[in-house]
């Protein structure tokens, strides 16, 4: 590998190892502070990874998170902010589960039809945002956060009795899906069912690799997130790239609910997942917006969600995961403005190198010509 190949995944994987080191080292203060083992904790969650019930876990979780990430990562590389993708992942799945209760076609026509409506949905309504943006200069940020407000009084009313919604117990639901449109799960035995859409969040990370490095849309999408300027002056139109990308990102979004979805709750009610396009957020920046950074990050969360309850039987709170979360966003921000400034540095040296070496070689040249 080259010198310049070597420094570039140095930079890449600095960030992430620097922000988990010290999310880690904050964690144990925390837990020092609070009078309790610092180390304790950590092992009794790392020890959760060794049983198939738990990785089942994980692995579902993470599905979720990796494709609320991918959502919130096709943003980023617009240099867009999509701060509602948990919006638009609890309206499409509420509109994909209010479809499959009422329609019951066969298999190979309802589940595509399924995927098609939270997809759609997802666009939609990120699609609201790329609108106002590329019309009326309305920020993403903004437009997106109302949004997530308006799809939250949406969803209550879709589930009032006289609309869609079907009162069980104390609980609101859309009812029971059909099971026409049900997505079967891998087998585990003992240990569960993996969703059958976690191949799903697989495709769609590969779609994302290729798209982004074996596309001109890719290019173009990448240099317009990188200078709109430049990108126009290359023949991109900025206003359609940014619309674009805001519905693909909140189509992506669309979708992230749908693995417990369709292969677990097969209804959206109130015990539905919430705050997983937040989560999303930091779960890109932590795997910088890489597909497979984004995999492994999806995957780190997951495990923090799902083996931290067991510290309620060692004597801890779980709340110790929900904090380690918190510090690892806020040292990701940290790192990687340190790895950056860092990197920069190094070019701006190397460069300067670069540039003495050249005088001092035409300086000899120049001694040697005079001397003939």
């Amino acid at each position: 590998m080259k010198k310049f190949d070597k420094e570039r995944v140095l930079l890449a994987v600095a960030g992430p190892v620097i922000a988990l080191a010290v999310a880690f080292v904050l964690s144990a203060i925390v837990l020092i502070a609070s009078g309790k083992n610092p180390v304790e904790p950590f092992a009794v969650m790392f020890e959760q990874v060794g049983f198939s019930d738990i990785q089942v876990l994980i692995i579902n979780q993470a599905s979720m998170y990796y494709i609320a990430a991918l959502a919130v990562a096709i943003g980023f590389r617009m240099n867009l902010f999509n701060i509602g993708v948990d919006g638009q992942y609890q309206l499409a799945a509420m509109m994909t589960a209010i479809v499959g209760a009422h329609m019951n076609l066969p298999a190979l026509i309802q589940a595509p039809l399924l995927l098609l409506t939270a997809l759609f949905t997802g666009a939609f309504w990120a699609g609201i945002a790329g609108v106002l943006k590329v019309t009326r200069g309305v920020s993403e940020v903004v437009a997106t956060i109302m949004l997530n407000a308006i799809a939250t009084s949406v969803i209550g009313y879709l589930w009032l009795p006289t609309v869609f919604g079907v009162k069980v117990g104390n609980n609101n639901t859309t009812g029971e899906m059909h099971s026409s449109g049900w997505i079967p799960g891998i087998d585990m035995g003992p240990a569960g069912e993996i969703y059958g859409l976690v191949v799903l969040a697989v495709l769609l990370g590969i779609g994302y690799w290729v798209v982004l490095n074996r596309t001109r849309f890719g290019f173009d999408l990448r240099a317009s997130g990188a200078s709109q300027t430049a990108a126009a002056a290359s023949g991109v139109d900025p206003k359609r790239m940014t619309l674009t990308a805001m519905l693909i990102s909140g189509a992506v979004a669309g979708l992230a609910g749908l693995p417990i979805l369709l292969g677990d709750t097969h209804t959206y009610s109130l015990n539905f997942p919430t705050g997983i396009g937040f989560l999303g957020i930091g779960i890109a920046l932590l795997g910088r917006n890489s597909p497979v950074g984004i995999a492994f990050a999806a995957l780190l969360w997951a495990w923090l969600d799902k083996a931290s309850p067991e510290l309620d039987f060692h004597g801890y709170d779980k709340e110790i995961a929900v904090i380690m979360q918190g510090l690892i966003v806020l040292s990701v921000v940290v790192s990687y403005e340190a790895v950056r400034e860092w990197g920069l540095r190094r070019q701006q040296r190397r460069v300067g190198a670069e540039l003495a070496a050249g005088h001092v070689l035409g300086a000899h040249n120049t001694k040697e010509v005079a001397g003939r």
